[in-house]
């Protein structure tokens, strides 16, 4: 039967298909690493739901609440902005990984330059656009394979 959902996706398998390419990615997202791991949980659901990557949102949803997540928080992240869950450091990092990720014609504003200037140090501002890079390449890869997280698992 066929639904909205039903999609088609390239005959792709980047790690058996291009596998230097797969493990560059890899290494690309080992080297944010050193970001905070809740705030780099978040930065990755954000950039995975704005991206339309179930596999990665789900993913990231799994590891942010085995971290410790509260699961308020992650619900109410499509709306952070209105929410009153996140800090001005969270906020400045959600503004930077949304400018990254739909990114504007020219650099990105000022504000939100300001902002991640006032929350992160040099080390961090690296590890923090490296995160939100590596996530948006990972969307697009598990995207264009078709990927889907695994099925729910019946009560």
């Amino acid at each position: 039967m066929s639904s909205d959902l039903d999609h088609r996706s390239l005959d792709i398998d980047l790690r058996r298909g291009a596998s230097d390419a797969y493990r560059g990615l890899a290494a690309l997202s080992r080297a944010a690493g050193a970001l905070d791991h809740r705030l780099l949980e978040l930065v990755e659901v954000r950039a995975s739901q704005i991206n339309g990557c179930t596999f990665c949102v789900d993913l990231h949803v799994t590891r942010a609440l085995e971290g410790g997540e509260d699961p308020r928080r992650l619900h109410a992240l499509a709306t952070w902005r209105e929410s009153r869950f996140f800090d001005a450091g969270e906020r400045a990092a959600l503004d930077l990984t949304e400018a990254l990720t739909v990114p504007p014609i020219g650099p990105i504003p000022p504000g939100i330059v300001d902002a991640v200037d006032a929350h992160f140090g040099s080390d961090e501002r690296h590890h923090l656009v490296t995160a939100i890079i590596s996530i948006n390449a990972w969307n697009r890869a598990m995207i264009v394979e078709g990927k889907q997280p695994p099925p729910l698992v019946a009560d």
